[in-house]
């Protein structure tokens, strides 16, 4: 039956006004994917960079200046999203700290200044009184890595997540000697003093730190990061 050309108008409002209560009402595509699951930690993503390393703040700014005066020599990275929850944001490159080390990734500007100064302060004087010999080497298992803690497929994520912590796994004198931690930490008496005499001053320079004592999973390093508030085993 043709529709009477008056009605028209009045048609075409109505359908008009339906379709937009429609779009109101109806569930859109990113509401959808708001509930979606946040992919596990330990799922490889291409890095995103988010931001410059402008190292803004005035707590960057003032770390940043801070390695500089102790003669670190560094590059400050852009700040990336790995992915995952995992980034690095004011993360620098350690160039030189006055002693070799291995295996260096990102680190936070917090953390890189706290360990160099601990190389500086703690280590070297350590290996001079304990074997008379200096530190060629610090050896590590790295930084920055996107897990869980543990390497965990569940639980919240580990510091080394957000470039915040650190491996350390021996040392390399200049005789050839490495003290590590895994045989050192119950090793002859100048390993063991040695080695306890480190992660004694690590403890008060970073957030946490965790030795052979604390568990299995740390039998052969120091994880040293800077969360917590003086978590020291």
């Amino acid at each position: 039956m043709p529709i009477p050309p008056f009605l028209k108008p009045r048609i075409l409002v109505a359908a008009t006004a339906a379709l937009t209560l429609s779009a109101c009402f109806s569930t859109p595509d990113v509401m959808k994917r708001s509930d979606a699951k946040r992919p596990a930690a330990t799922k490889q993503q291409r890095p995103q960079t988010i931001g410059a390393a402008s190292f803004s703040s005035p707590e960057a700014q003032q770390c940043a200046f801070d390695l500089k005066q102790a003669g670190v020599r560094f590059t400050s990275l852009p700040d990336q999203d790995h992915g995952g929850g995992c980034t690095s944001i004011d993360s620098v490159k350690l160039l030189d700290i006055g002693t070799p080390v291995s295996n260096l990734g990102p680190m936070t500007c917090p953390l890189a200044k706290n360990f160099a100064a601990w190389a500086q302060y703690a280590v070297r004087p350590a290996a001079r009184k304990f074997f008379g010999q200096e530190v060629v080497k610090i050896e590590t298992f790295g930084t920055y890595s996107c897990r869980n803690i543990y390497g965990g497929r569940s639980g919240r994520l580990s510091q080394h997540a957000y470039s915040n912590a650190i491996d350390v796994s021996g040392f390399v004198l200049a005789d050839g000697r490495r003290i590590m931690l895994d045989g050192g930490w119950k090793g002859d008496r100048a390993s063991q003093d040695f080695l306890r005499a480190l992660h004694s001053s690590a403890c008060r320079r970073f957030g946490t730190v965790l030795s052979p004592d604390y568990n299995a999973a740390h039998y052969n390093h120091f994880h040293m990061d800077m969360s917590g508030n003086g978590f020291c085993r």
